[in-house]
């Protein structure tokens, strides 16, 4: 059996700035995604895909070598997986030569949006030996940052370029992590959507060089109320960018602490910094998933 893993990520910095080529903050979770193949000698290849709790949540089954979808429980989804599948194959014509069953295991709810596409992508990428920057731009697109989180070891600065994205591996272990938290907005934003509806031609170099100095700052402070500054004048920038009200202004006014959205805005996880009462802040409103730093992120 061949067996494959990747990290779940988020994305500290730079959110939608980094399509235009400003570099990045990004963590890869403690948490992401296995993939398991066993072949065998028939011209089929089925596909099984479980939840964090063991649910199977999609099956499929692929007839080789044309990867025809012979049976699924979802059209759309089998349709994706197809399509990625066959640029592998174009990619490594070895590749799927023989059938098999694929068994693939989340640890993390997949509606959160930590990288259950991003993490698949790696996985299917090492499992075929192909670039799996390739692959995701040619299935989900994107700066390919989440790629980069799914085969870090910890923390990163990502720089998207043309060919072969930038990514220098950094410390990021900051003293006050303790009073770091992430907060799920109970619902997914779908990062694709949010990709092809922004004009990169907004990021311009000016920005670009503001932000490189901001991402910096943030990844080398070594105090909260430095921390916090330099979040909330991210913030302000990156509305400016989108013209959008910040999260904290719509949804969380009167939070003593300050909020940062992570990745496309008003869906997924935001950064909130506090003491122990932000747990309980949160969880007041609604908001019941409230995940310390500590045992969210893959630190070194």
């Amino acid at each position: 059996m061949a067996s494959f893993y990747s990290s779940g990520k988020l994305l500290i910095t730079a959110e939608y700035a980094v399509l235009g080529g400003a570099k990045a903050l990004a963590i890869p979770c403690q948490k992401g995604q296995k993939l398991h193949f066993e072949e065998s000698a028939e011209s089929v290849l089925h596909w099984n895909s479980y939840d964090e709790r063991g649910n199977r949540w999609f099956e499929a089954q692929f007839e080789l070598p044309e990867l025809k979808v012979v049976q699924t429980s979802d059209p759309n989804a089998s349709k994706r997986l197809q399509d990625i599948l066959n640029f592998a194959k174009k990619k490594n014509p070895s590749f799927l030569n023989l059938g098999g069953t694929v068994k693939t295991e989340l640890e993390f709810n997949r509606h959160w949006g930590l990288g259950s596409s991003a993490t698949l992508i790696v996985n299917i990428a090492s499992w075929a030996k192909i670039n799996p920057y390739q692959l995701l731009e040619n299935s989900f697109g994107g700066s390919g940052y989440d790629v980069a989180c799914g085969l870090a070891e910890g923390p990163i600065f990502f720089t998207k370029k043309k060919n072969t994205p930038k990514v220098e591996p950094i410390t990021f272990s900051p003293p006050f992590r303790n009073e770091l938290y992430f907060v799920y907005l109970n619902q997914k934003r779908d990062s694709q959507e949010a990709v092809q509806n922004f004009d990169v031609k907004r990021v311009t170099p000016t920005l670009i060089s503001t932000l490189d100095q901001l991402t910096e700052a943030i990844s080398i402070s070594t105090n909260l109320k430095e921390f916090t500054a330099l979040i909330e004048q991210h913030e302000n920038l990156i509305g400016q960018l989108i013209q959008q009200k910040t999260i904290k202004e719509i949804l969380f006014s009167d939070f003593l602490g300050s909020i940062k959205s992570l990745g496309a805005w008003g869906g997924d996880f935001i950064l909130a910094t506090g003491g122990k009462e932000t747990h309980d802040y949160f969880t007041e409103k609604g908001f019941d998933t409230v995940i310390p730093f500590n045992q969210m992120c893959k630190i070194n």
